[in-house]
């Protein structure tokens, strides 16, 4: 059985320091919250990502030359994990990305994206703890709203969370193209 690896020992995205406490308290002991690690390929961050969507695996060069690519942008990206102890493994994820604007005083605003949980692990109120963790780095990043998108099956859990509904959203896919890697 692998065995639990303290943040300590891990190359992690960001400082457990924008990690709320009180969220962590209120995770089962054998749950742990922390940024997303540089070696989180490995416990199955893409898995647990599947339940959102399909997901193509770049192999683990690609996901830490990605893992790279969004750390290079300090203050930008805050992705967080939801680690089984037991496992060393992935239940849990989610990313609140931060948009600098020049409205509301060259205020801030906090992207919640990509909440995912394991589906043996759903019912435990672990979305709505990775929708605290977030919501706790972008206030505390100076944001003055967290917002989300999400499909009207979910407005219900994302009300439990604190949030409200506002406004519509719009997409619009670029065309597909041979390789979906950008390398911006």
């Amino acid at each position: 059985m692998p065995s639990y690896t303290p943040d300590n020992k891990l190359d992690l995205f960001f400082s457990t320091d924008l990690i709320s406490q009180e969220v962590r308290s209120q995770l089962h002991p054998d749950v742990h919250l922390r940024p997303l690690a540089s070696s989180d390929y490995h416990r199955g961050h893409l898995d647990v990502l599947s339940v959102l969507t399909v997901v193509s695996d770049p192999g683990e060069s690609e996901w830490v030359a990605q893992f790279n690519r969004m750390k290079s942008a300090p203050s930008t990206y805050y992705p967080i994990v939801l680690v089984d102890k037991n496992s060393d493994k992935i239940i849990g994820a989610g990313c609140v990305f931060i948009e600098r604007k020049f409205l509301r005083g060259l205020g801030s605003v906090g992207h919640i994206e990509d909440i995912a949980v394991d589906k043996n692990q759903q019912g435990k109120k672990l979305g709505l703890r990775i929708i605290q963790a977030l919501t706790y780095v972008s206030e505390n990043s100076g944001c003055y709203k967290t917002i989300l998108n999400c499909s009207d099956a979910n407005i219900p859990f994302y009300q439990k969370c604190g949030f409200e509904r506002k406004e519509n959203e719009m997409a619009k896919y670029a065309p597909e193209r041979k390789s979906q890697s950008p390398r911006l």
